[in-house]
């Protein structure tokens, strides 16, 4: 058996690089990011019992509930969280535009952490 060279490598910056470049990782990382905001807008009483889970075209993010009272409740200040929201989603060039409140999510998305 032939001897085995191993002199083509990759250097790791190069890696990292062009994994940078990726549109989906750049859009995967802002939307993270702006997710970190989420519990900064929300009155004090529903922190920790809300959570965005997803953007959908158009500007909607999606968000679980703790339980249907949470996204009733959080339904009826949406206008008012989106305007909140909005310096936040500017500064990373996105905008939101509605929210979606879901409360069959919670758990997938608490079980994340």
């Amino acid at each position: 058996m032939g001897k085995i060279l191993y002199t083509d490598f990759e250097k790791v910056e190069d890696i990292i690089s062009s994994m940078m470049d990726s549109p989906q990782l750049k859009k995967a990382i802002t939307r993270t990011n702006i997710y970190k905001f989420w519990d900064s807008i929300l009155p004090e009483k529903f922190r920790g019992k809300s959570k965005p889970f997803s953007m959908l075209p158009g500007g909607i993010m999606n968000v679980a509930c703790k339980n249907p009272i949470v996204a009733q409740e959080l339904s009826l200040h949406k206008i008012m969280l989106i305007k909140k929201f909005e310096p936040y989603a500017k500064s990373m060039k996105m905008r939101v535009t509605d929210l979606r409140f879901d409360p069959k999510k919670w758990n997938s998305v608490s079980d994340d952490e």
